[in-house]
């Protein structure tokens, strides 16, 4: 597949970290472009990656193929209006904005070819995973773009409806803190028994990175995993039993439920 021109609007965080990825693939930085309002950050982008920036939006999807939308969602409908009559037919929109629908990009840029994805901040570090659905504008060769794009910074997954963009955010989106908390919780009550703080967190952070690295790894399932080193009557059970009598299962399945009824609340408010 030829290497489509990327102009980036706005050069936060996601996207250098896109910006990184496709170059680490190998990406020339003649065929990648950003823009971005603060010349402090155009600067720092420039000289890290080496690539064209521009203060202008409409100057930076010039003879681009793909415009990835990178913006705060609260400023994403100003950014399209401006857009709006300078986007060509051929041009693919990849918005990376949470809570930004299709329906409400199509109102703002007119009917385009676009592809919403929810990617997650260990994107950052090329680990993460985004869940991507295009609208039926977008062709198979614009497809393998948007896919080619987010891989650069991990798995890239298509969903088949729309409205799955919201589980997709209470799963991934937002999972990355439930890890989080887990590892505060664990290096707390570590520290509570007696471990120096830095020890425990040691000892959590590794844990977590081995047992993700087995669960990737492993051709069966996390309860499978989880029964094998679960001894009958040993420390391990002693500790997934309090976990369960706890309702575990119900509160985490609360929490998703609540952050997806959250996304569907926030695509509402902020499409209008």
């Amino acid at each position: 597949m030829t290497t489509p021109r990327i102009a980036f609007i706005g050069a936060g965080n996601m996207a250098t970290s896109l910006i990184g990825g496709l170059l680490a693939q190998g990406v020339s930085t003649s065929q990648i472009s950003a823009s971005d309002r603060t010349a402090e950050q155009r600067d720092k982008i420039s000289q890290e990656h080496g690539i064209r920036t521009f203060a202008d939006n409409v100057e930076a999807i010039q003879g681009a193929d793909v415009i990835v939308l990178a913006v705060k969602p609260q400023g994403m409908k100003e950014v399209c209006l401006d857009l709006a009559k300078h986007i060509g037919p051929q041009q693919l929109i990849v918005s990376i904005a949470a809570g930004i629908s299709c329906a409400s990009l199509t109102n703002w840029l007119g009917d385009s070819a676009i592809v919403r994805c929810m990617p997650n901040t260990p994107s950052l570090v090329r680990e993460g995973v985004s869940g991507l659905y295009a609208n039926a504008r977008v062709s198979a060769a614009q497809r393998a773009q948007a896919e080619q794009l987010l891989s650069a910074v991990g798995l890239a997954l298509w969903l088949e409806e729309e409205q799955l963009i919201d589980a997709v955010t209470a799963v991934s989106g937002s999972g990355p803190a439930y890890f989080f908390l887990l590892i505060e919780a664990m290096t707390a009550a570590g520290e509570q028994l007696g471990l120096p703080r830095a020890t425990a967190a040691q000892l959590t952070l590794q844990t977590a990175l081995g047992a993700a690295r087995m669960a990737v790894a492993s051709d069966v399932e996390a309860s499978e995993l989880r029964r094998r080193v679960t001894s009958p009557a040993g420390t391990t059970e002693a500790a997934i039993k309090t976990f369960q009598a706890g309702g575990f299962e119900a509160l985490v399945a609360q929490a998703l439920n609540a952050a997806a009824e959250r996304s569907a609340e926030l695509a509402e408010q902020l499409g209008q």
